[in-house]
């Protein structure tokens, strides 16, 4: 019997997740031999099983990084926050980065990390909430005293709730709304098993619930969230200063495989299945978002200022500093 598309997906991520071990350096750290004088050419980058980071992987597929002189070998990890820690203890050279997380570190420890590419921006059903097909919940104003599953709290997955709840006239605090943090692959059962009214749920799960029954109620990237930028390619600003050829090179072949995902949907789609075990049917017919090819201090500067407004910042914070750029400044 053939698994259903929740199967599949559950299972891919949960596969992915096992491959999480052993996060050590990438050996050889020189670039002798090269001829391009780069301080390091091996580098290890920790990336998550999703399609936010698809371009990294065209990237070695399509030769942009050994035409820089680099050897990029991605490191799959469980979280965001795995891979700042991961890269502040020397074990990544580079990590996919949420721009929430990275601006409420900025907050409490200014000049940790530079931002060297963008990598992903919401699109229209990109990051929905869903709910069961038998759910007595069918608008946002249905959801007062319900308990909604996020990715984690403080999080952009709650700045999105956050923000879809203010749109419709509710507040999670004052409305009894109660967030539980889970892991998109515990998402389909849980739904099933009514042990959560709603959830959060990015791609390639809104395919997969919605094949199974489960009915989009809202979707988040809309209004002030609309085309929000996600994630980002950082690495700490002792690296980059000690090392800025080399992050130069990263930039230059990540922002080429950016314009090349931005432009060619079939790029991306064949490169999926080689990290996430999405098969080429499924990424077929997900909903895909934005792949930026150049960083945009007005862009970034508007999550910041979002998440001030929602109290996820105490105080504003001025991301052009954190902006990487080939003189290293």
């Amino acid at each position: 019997m053939k698994h259903s598309l929740v199967g599949r997906v559950t299972m891919a991520v949960a596969a992915a997740a096992l491959l999480v071990s052993g996060c050590s350096s990438s050996g050889d750290t020189t670039a002798s031999g090269t001829g391009n004088g780069l301080e390091k050419a091996k580098l290890t980058v920790a990336v998550l099983p999703i399609p936010d980071v698809a371009p990294l992987y065209i990237a070695i597929s399509k030769g942009f990084f050994k035409a820089e002189g680099l050897t990029v070998t991605p490191q799959i990890v469980q979280s965001s926050s795995f891979g700042m820690e991961a890269m502040q203890a020397g074990t990544m050279d580079a990590t996919l980065m949420n721009y929430i997380a990275m601006f409420s570190s900025e907050e409490k420890n200014p000049g940790q990390y530079k931002l060297v590419a963008d990598c992903f921006q919401a699109v229209p059903d990109s990051f929905d909430i869903v709910v069961n097909a038998d759910s007595p919940i069918q608008t946002v104003q249905d959801l007062k005293g319900k308990t909604i599953s996020v990715a984690s709290l403080n999080s952009i997955s709650t700045l999105a709730v956050d923000t879809t709840l203010k749109a419709n006239g509710l507040d999670a605090k004052r409305d009894g709304i109660k967030y539980v943090p889970m892991k998109f692959p515990d998402v389909p059962p849980a739904l099933k098993a009514k042990q959560i009214d709603s959830a959060w749920i990015p791609e390639p799960f809104i395919s997969a619930l919605q094949q199974g029954g489960a009915r989009r109620i809202a979707d988040t990237m809309t209004g002030p969230m609309a085309d929000f930028p996600i994630a980002g390619w950082a690495v700490t600003t002792d690296f980059a200063k000690k090392n800025p050829k080399t992050v130069a090179a990263f930039q230059r072949a990540v922002n080429k495989a950016q314009q090349l995902a931005s432009s060619d949907r079939k790029a991306v789609e064949a490169v999926l299945p080689s990290y996430t075990k999405i098969d080429a049917k499924t990424a077929s017919v997900i909903t895909l978002g934005v792949y930026p090819a150049a960083l945009s201090e007005t862009r970034l500067q508007r999550v910041a200022d979002l998440m001030t407004e929602f109290g996820y910042l105490t105080k504003s914070v001025d991301v052009k500093p954190m902006i990487y750029t080939a003189s290293g400044k």
